[in-house]
């Protein structure tokens, strides 16, 4: 080749590298780039809405980048709809204010609303609840308590390798949502917080949730009023109060929840294993379709329990009666153990009786010994060896 001609192709080489560098830096937003500060001390709400503001315009698929450092983030709502793909790829740790008062009364912290195709990869969100729960804890007046993440009316989700820590409240929220993956997430609070469920899930449908861990204060996972196709797998709860559909029938006219799926988990030291509550008063609100398979349950105090009688200071229940119906329920290979006697607990309601339980292979002690059961208002079968025995 002469010399021409490789000058010609380096050039062409070298231009296509400075094209290429300038496209992946148009398409990456750096929050530092915005005047973020990663000191952990400096406001950095506006540089983060700044960042996002300039990827929400792009129509090319974009990365909003938290590189690694403490930012500090005030309550923040990242609003679409959005022209294309984002990307938010955490690096550092985004912490809350240190005194709880500086999240406010909106009961949220990061906030998205009406964004699709959205993914959150890897990071620390810090909310540095401890201040807040002593004030929940001390009966004095308080704020009512910030989620640290949540998601409202968003479409084609991911979050991926996020680690959320010290929630005022739920660490993590689902809401009007369609088809959302969380995968390898950690959620924790210390065991004594006050409402930290770790995912609440409620009006939404195509969630998986998988290959997470919860260690919180509340609910590992709440599924709420109008969840459908959720499935659960991989998961390790506890402590908490485990994984929970309900409360439901708050509300007389209410969505139900369906074709709920949690396989091949374990509870460790939860207040309970599997549950399902509702309140005790009328109610359109249904569940049915619910697979529980291949669970395994270590020192957890309840851990299989339907609750249809739940009302709390028995204020607004005048009949006791839950007009939630539960049907076509399935708890298969569950073993282990429990931390009290009664393992096994259905309290279903008077006027509408559990339809179509299954009980298969279920084998759970209590200090070494078979455990007991109790069971009203239920209807269904069994299969292959259940202990505790007592029902259906």
């Amino acid at each position: 080749m002469d010399n021409n001609k490789l000058v010609a192709v380096l050039v062409m080489l070298s231009s296509s590298f400075l094209l290429m560098k300038s496209s992946t830096a148009a398409n990456n937003f750096n929050v530092v780039s915005f005047g973020a500060k990663p000191d952990g001390r400096t406001d950095s709400t506006k540089a983060f809405l700044g960042a996002w503001q300039a990827a929400c315009r792009s129509a090319a698929s974009v990365t909003v980048t938290v590189p690694r450092g403490n930012f500090l983030l005030k309550p923040v709502e990242f609003r679409g709809p959005c022209r294309s793909r984002i990307t938010f790829q955490i690096y550092g740790t985004i912490v809350a204010p240190l005194d709880y008062r500086g999240l406010g009364n909106s009961g949220y912290w990061i906030l998205f609303v009406k964004v699709n195709r959205i993914s959150i990869n890897g990071g620390t969100l810090d909310a540095r609840g401890a201040s807040f729960w002593a004030c929940r804890k001390s009966g004095k007046s308080c704020p009512v308590g910030a989620r640290s993440m949540t998601f409202n009316w968003a479409n084609d989700v991911v979050v991926t390798g996020l680690t959320s820590i010290n929630s005022q409240a739920t660490h993590l929220v689902i809401n009007s949502c369609n088809n959302v993956i969380v995968r390898k997430v950690k959620l924790v609070a210390p065991d004594q917080s006050p409402n930290t469920d770790g995912l609440h899930v409620q009006g939404s449908a195509g969630v998986t949730v998988t290959d997470s861990t919860f260690q919180t204060g509340d609910d590992c996972i709440s599924i709420g009023p109008g969840t459908r196709n959720l499935y659960m797998s991989k998961l390790n709860c506890g402590p908490g109060h485990g994984i929970s559909i309900g409360s439901l029938g708050r509300d007389a006219n209410e969505a139900g929840v369906e074709n709920i799926t949690l396989i091949n988990s374990v509870f460790s030291g939860s207040d309970n294993g599997v549950r399902i509550k509702t309140w005790a008063r009328q109610s359109t609100g249904f569940v049915r379709n619910v697979l529980f398979q291949n669970l395994i349950m270590k020192n957890v105090q309840n851990p299989i329990i339907v609750d249809q009688n739940y009302c709390p200071a028995n204020q607004g229940c005048p009949k006791q009666g839950s007009g939630v119906k539960i049907s076509q329920v399935v708890y298969r290979n569950i073993q282990g153990t429990s931390r009290t006697q009664q393992a096994l607990t259905f309290d279903c309601s008077r006027s509408n009786p559990c339809q179509a339980i299954r009980l298969h292979d279920i084998k759970l002690t209590f200090n070494g010994r078979s455990a007991t059961s109790t069971c009203k208002n239920i209807k269904g079968v069994k299969a292959g060896v259940v202990m505790p025995q007592g029902c259906l």
